[in-house]
């Protein structure tokens, strides 16, 4: 049973805390002290102090780590996860491209994030039209061109990227049932080096409740992605 916040005497220490005990005929048994252990010669406090501890108790057993952005690295074995152990979900994911090889087909390398692609590869592109945002790697839509999509094992609510294409290019979002949440688009090329009044690495931004899936389309163009990041 479970005992409120009281000193109980177990050999010579005295324990002050949340108690489960079990009984063994008139005896208790301490199975478990949660908080804070003295020496019985140092346990006689005035009540005052008493209810001190116990506000600063309180304090800390509700002081959780406030949800943040993580930058994801890719994983390529499987990744366990002790379900006694409990986790605070980041508020915000931003993939770390980096540590992908060049060439390689990306699918299930940040699944332990909750996202995985499909049609893309890693590449460091040596065509100056398609310049990385930062770092040196970026998503390209392939084998086949002009597409790429990611799906969500978990709802968000928004997904940005950077993108540089040859065509307009579509970012859209859909829901569980897959029904279209919402879109956004770059209206044009936007080729580092052409005559485009877009920059390369223009920013898509879709922000909606629910969303499970996106695609990024370039009508049969070629794209690239970068730094690609997502909110729950």
């Amino acid at each position: 049973m479970f005992f409120p916040q009281r000193f109980v005497t177990h050999g010579q220490t005295k324990y002050f805390g949340l108690f489960h005990v079990n009984r063994v005929g008139d005896s208790p048994i301490l199975i478990n002290c949660v908080h804070i252990s003295v020496m019985a010669m140092q346990c006689v406090q005035p009540l005052n102090e008493v209810k001190e501890a116990d506000s600063e108790i309180l304090e800390s057993t509700t002081d959780f780590p406030k949800p943040q952005t993580v930058i994801a690295s890719p994983c390529w074995g499987a990744v366990e996860f002790d379900s006694n152990l409990l986790v605070i979900r980041p508020s915000s994911i931003c993939l770390n491209l980096e540590d992908l090889k060049c060439f390689e087909v990306v699918e299930h390398q940040f699944h332990h994030y909750g996202i995985t692609f499909k049609n893309a590869i890693a590449l460091q592109p040596s065509n100056p039209a398609y310049p990385p945002r930062t770092g040196t790697t970026v998503l390209m839509g392939a084998p086949n061109s002009g597409w790429l999509e990611a799906t969500f094992s978990q709802p968000v609510n928004m997904f940005c990227c950077y993108v540089t294409s040859s065509q307009r290019t579509v970012l859209s979002a859909y829901d569980h049932q897959e029904k279209l949440l919402v879109r956004s688009s770059i209206t044009g090329p936007n080729l580092a080096g052409s005559n485009s009044q877009i920059s390369p690495n223009a920013e898509l931004r879709i922000e909606s409740s629910n969303i499970l899936r996106i695609t990024v389309y370039a009508f049969d163009g070629q794209l690239t992605l970068a730094d690609p990041s997502f909110s729950f």
